[in-house]
């Protein structure tokens, strides 16, 4: 069976963005089928290609996917606007793909919700069997951020997000709040799959180098970050908590901010305005290096802002890379993440927006070592049960097969 895949943030694990589209697609090449990879460019991202573009895009073949990358640029620390552009180019470029490359099957992932729309065209005029994977709610997830604010606009995204639902033959959802959320639209459950992101054990338990950033000793506590310093994650929680270390005169406790995003000037300018030298900042770095850093932390922070669609419905790939690495887990909002920390006893979950909490928590893992050792070998031991990317790939690969057999 050959899959056509839309995947606007595509990444090899070369690039240092999300892989679960790679790793999917090569759980669809183990099992006999063939893969045809659209993306686009992204600043965090490593599609493989290294070919000139030709009439703006590129295509070549990497790790035995069939990859076809658009020359449209994207990275957090563009505008709203200039995103939006983005998200339009590729959609509206990714229509003559889906109406022209062969398919049993046309899959798209969000987000941005645009990615649906090439789905869309293919089952409607090519009577393609469509799945579509749903990563955020949109509209939801901006709306209740206050990123969008336009009636017009919003009627719109609804409208999108409708189509693609109703347009697909079978969906899946990446959390328990993102399954309701397309349930609520009309959906028959028995057309979704709840299929969260997974776990590359492998590459987690093996990584080639054990590392710690300079300046940070072996016996102080490390906890690290690593995602996107955008508004959604509200790392200003960090520097809160930060600097209640501070006053505290901590400083036996270091915390890296690993990535990139539009507040990551304004968090730096604030760090050095208030001294909190016991934060350090750091570039995205590839994720097979990033797991010699984990292999070197001895916590991993999964920090949102407070935002109560947040809770149920984000499914963050930073999470099942620390528990994965093995990493106790401090989770500062409330959800199905902070209840499985809580039900696994792999790490801790603090009330949002207290500062105070953040800092006691951090303080309670530098001076419980041995507990904090254990948290750690419950957290891989959920990984290795429940979020093993290998079980998750091959349910996926059921789930979206089945729907070309259907």
């Amino acid at each position: 069976m050959h899959v056509l895949y839309f995947h606007q943030h595509f990444s090899t694990p070369q690039g240092s963005a999300g892989t679960r589209s790679y790793e999917m697609a090569q759980a669809l090449i183990r099992a006999g089928h063939s893969v045809t990879m659209v993306c686009g460019r992204y600043a965090q991202g490593e599609t493989g290609l290294n070919t000139p573009f030709a009439k703006g895009r590129r295509r070549g073949v990497v790790d035995g996917i069939d990859v076809i990358e658009f020359d449209l640029d994207y990275g957090n620390h563009m505008t709203f606007v200039q995103r939006v552009g983005v998200f339009a180019k590729f959609a509206f470029g990714s229509i003559g793909v889906a109406l022209r490359e062969p398919a049993d099957v046309v899959f798209a992932t969000s987000t941005p919700l645009t990615a649906g729309i090439p789905g869309i065209f293919a089952r409607w005029l090519r009577s393609k069997p469509f799945v579509f994977e749903v990563r955020d709610l949109w509209p939801e997830l901006p709306k209740a951020m206050g990123v969008i604010t336009n009636p017009i606009l919003l009627g719109l995204m609804s409208m999108l997000e409708w189509a693609s639902y109703h347009s697909a033959n079978r969906l899946v959802g990446l959390s328990p709040g993102i399954v309701e959320g397309i349930a609520a639209r009309g959906v028959d459950k028995s057309r979704i799959a709840m299929i969260p992101n997974g776990c590359d054990l492998g590459l987690f338990a093996s990584p080639l180098e054990v590392w710690r950033p300079e300046g940070v000793q072996d016996d102080q506590l490390l906890a690290i970050f690593a995602g996107t310093h955008g508004n959604a994650n509200g790392l200003d929680s960090v520097l809160n908590a930060a600097a209640v270390l501070k006053e505290r005169s901590r400083d036996d406790i270091r915390i890296v901010l690993v990535g990139q995003g539009r507040d990551k000037p304004d968090l730096q300018a604030r760090s050095r305005a208030e001294n909190l030298d016991i934060v350090l900042f750091l570039d995205p770095v590839p994720k097979t290096r990033l797991a010699g850093l984990m292999a070197g932390a001895d916590i991993g922070l999964q920090v949102l802002r407070n935002v109560p669609a947040f809770y149920y419905g984000t499914s963050p790939n930073k999470f099942f890379d620390y528990i994965s690495a093995g990493l106790p887990v401090l989770n500062n909002y409330p959800g199905w993440l902070a209840g499985l920390i809580a039900e696994h006893d792999c790490g801790y979950a603090v009330p949002p927006d207290d500062p105070a909490a953040f800092a006691d928590a951090l303080i309670g893992a530098a001076e419980g070592r041995h507990g904090l050792k254990r948290m750690g070998t419950n957290a891989r031991q959920l990984a290795e049960d429940q979020f093993s990317r290998s079980l998750l790939a091959s349910k996926w690969v059921d789930w979206l097969t089945g729907a070309g057999r259907a």
